[in-house]
C-alpha cells in the first residue's frame, strides 16, 4: 500500500556537505565487521572462531535468548579478528574479504534460495534466513520476533535526516528487486510504503506510524529500510545474499561528498582517506584526524562515532564528517553569532529562518560543540515545536528520568525510539542526553516484557 503523509512540525538543519549525485563503487573494500551492539536487545553467542572461512549469509553470531535470530557474514572471507570489550563483551567480528569469481553468496550452503517464504519463521528451531535481521520491530527496536504478529510492516521512502541519501536515487536500477521484496513481506502483514512530506523527522518510522496507526500496549509493528527491501527481493528471487547499500558520504568536513555503493559493515578507512584534507579546514590532516574531525556512522543527530579505521553501522546508510568542537570560542554566546545556526534566537542568526534564504542564507558550517554544559532541565515549550507526534515530549522525558513506568505508558512510550527525540536533544537549552534517557527507559520495559 503506497501512502503519503504530510508533517508540519519539525526542523531541517542546514548542514553543509551534501553528497554529489555520483555513485562510487566501493564493494571491493577488503574488511567488514558485524557489531552486535548495533542490534538492540541482542545477546550474542559466537558461532565462529578466528581463522574460520565463512560464506556470505553464514551466521556469525546468534541471540542467546532466541537462537533463530542471527547476524550473518556480509561477504565470503576469513574471520580476521574477534574484538571484545569490558567483561569480555563481544564488540565486533571482523571478516576479511576473499575475492572469488562467483557472485557473493552464490553456492554457499548457508544462503541457498528456496522460495519467497524462506524469510519466514524457522520451523523446529531451524535458523532463519540471513535477511531476517533486516526486519526490526517496534516497540523497543529489536530484530523482529518471528513469533509475533505485527499489525503492519512499514517502509519509509524518504530519509529526512541531515545529509541523508536520496532513496529514489539509491534504488535506481533495483526497482524489480524492491517490488519482489515487498511481495515477500506481504506474507506477514499489510505492507505500507510511505512517502513523507515536510521537515525532519517526517521520514522517521516513529513519525509515520504515529500518523497512520499509533502503537498501543500489547501491539507491535515491523519496519525495514527501503534498500534492505531490495536486498530481500534479491534474496527471494535469485538466492544471492548480497546486503549492499548506497550510502551518502558528506558533511562540512568532507573533502568531496559523494555516494558510495558498499556492502553492509564495510570498513570506512578507504573512504576516510579520500574524504579528509578539506582545504576549508587546514587543521585537518591524517596525523591529527582523530582530534580534529569526528566521523559519524549514521546521522549527526542519532548516529554513532566511529574510529578512522572503524566500520559502518549495520543499519546505517550515511557517513558524516564534521569538525570536532574541541576548542573555546571567544566570548561564546555573548557574541552576535551571525554565522551560527540558532533555533531559539539566542544568536542573531536565529532570525534568519524568518527571512528568504536567498536574502540571508542559513549557516551551514557546524561542529560538535554543544555551546554550553549540562544544566537543570528547563520547561521552554520548544520541544513541541519540532516534535510532530501526538505526545507530550517533555512530560514523557521526565517520566523516563524518574522511572514512572505507568506514566510512561500513559504518555506513549511504546510509540517512540531515541531517534524520535534527536531534534529535541539538538535544540535543548539544558544539553540533556535525551536519547540515552529514552533508550534506558525502553530497555527497562523490554526486559520486563520478556521476563
Amino acid at each position: 500500500m503506497n501512502e503519503t503523509i504530510k508533517i508540519k512540525k519539525g526542523l531541517d538543519i542546514p548542514l553543509g556537505g551534501t553528497a554529489e549525485r555520483t555513485i562510487i563503487d566501493a564493494r571491493s573494500i577488503g574488511r567488514y565487521a558485524v557489531r552486535p551492539p548495533d542490534v538492540v536487545g541482542f545477546t550474542p553467542r559466537l558461532l565462529v572462531a578466528e581463522g574460520d572461512s565463512v560464506h556470505a549469509g553464514q551466521p556469525l553470531v546468534a541471540d542467546k535468548n532466541d537462537p533463530r535470530l542471527t547476524v550473518p557474514s556480509p561477504v565470503d572471507g576469513t574471520v580476521e579478528a574477534i574484538v571484545r570489550g569490558e567483561k569480555r563483551k563481544l564488540l565486533e567480528v571482523v571478516v576479511s574479504l576473499t575475492p572469488c569469481p562467483s557472485p557473493i553468496g552464490e553456492g554457499s550452503g548457508d544462503s541457498q534460495h528456496s522460495s519467497p517464504l524462506s524469510i519466514r519463521r524457522g520451523v523446529g528451531g531451524e535458523a532463519l534466513s540471513p535477511v531476517w535481521w533486516m526486519l526490526r520491530e517496534r516497540p523497543f527496536g529489536t530484530i523482529a520476533n518471528p513469533d509475533h504478529k505485527p499489525k503492519g510492516i512499514y517502509v519509509s521512502m524518504r530519509d529526512t535526516n541531515p545529509l541523508a541519501p536520496d532513496i529514489d536515487f539509491a534504488l535506481r536500477g533495483r526497482e524489480h528487486e524492491f517490488e519482489a521484496g515487498i511481495e515477500a513481506l506481504k506474507a506477514y502483514a499489510p505492507v505500507h510504503v510511505v512517502r513523507a512530506e515536510g521537515p525532519h523527522p517526517a521520514g522517521n518510522i516513529g513519525t509515520i506510524v504515529a500518523t497512520l496507526d499509533p502503537i498501543n500496549k500489547g501491539e507491535c509493528i515491523w519496519h525495514v529500510g527501503a534498500q534492505d527491501v531490495a536486498n530481500i527481493g534479491r534474496w527471494v528471487t535469485t538466492g544471492e545474499y548480497r546486503p549492499e547499500r548506497v550510502i551518502a558520504v558528506g558533511g562540512p568536513a568532507a573533502k568531496s561528498p559523494k555516494y558510495y555503493r558498499v556492502v553492509c559493515g564495510a570498513s570506512i578507512k578507504q573512504i576516510a582517506d579520500v574524504q579528509l584534507m578539506n582545504p576549508e579546514y587546514p587543521a585537518l590532516s591524517t596525523f591529527n584526524f582523530p582530534l580534529s574531525t569526528r566521523v559519524i556512522s549514521g546521522s549527526v543527530l542519532s548516529g554513532t562515532t566511529v574510529a578512522p579505521d572503524g566500520f559502518l553501522g549495520l543499519y546505517d546508510q550515511q557517513l558524516t564528517f564534521i569538525e570536532e568542537g574541541d576548542h573555546y570560542e571567544f566570548m561564546g554566546w555573548l557574541m552576535p553569532g551571525l554565522k551560527k545556526f540558532s533555533f531559539s534566537k539566542t544568536f542573531l542568526s536565529g532570525f534568519a529562518r524568518l527571512l528568504p534564504t536567498a536574502y540571508y542564507p542559513l549557516p551551514t558550517q557546524f561542529n560538535t560543540n554543544m555551546h554550553g554544559s549540562v544544566r537543570p532541565f528547563l520547561f521552554t515549550g520548544s520541544f513541541e515545536k519540532v516534535f510532530p507526534m501526538d505526545i507530550y515530549p517533555l512530560q514523557l522525558i521526565k517520566a523516563c528520568i524518574v522511572g514512572d513506568i505507568e506514566l510512561q505508558e500513559q504518555l506513549g512510550i511504546y510509540e517512540v525510539e531515541p531517534e524520535d527525540f534527536a531534534l529535541c536533544e539538538f535544540i535543548d537549552p539544558s544539553k540533556t542526553d535525551i536519547q540515552t534517557i529514552i533508550r534506558e527507559a525502553l530497555e527497562v520495559l523490554r526486559k520486563e516484557a520478556t521476563a
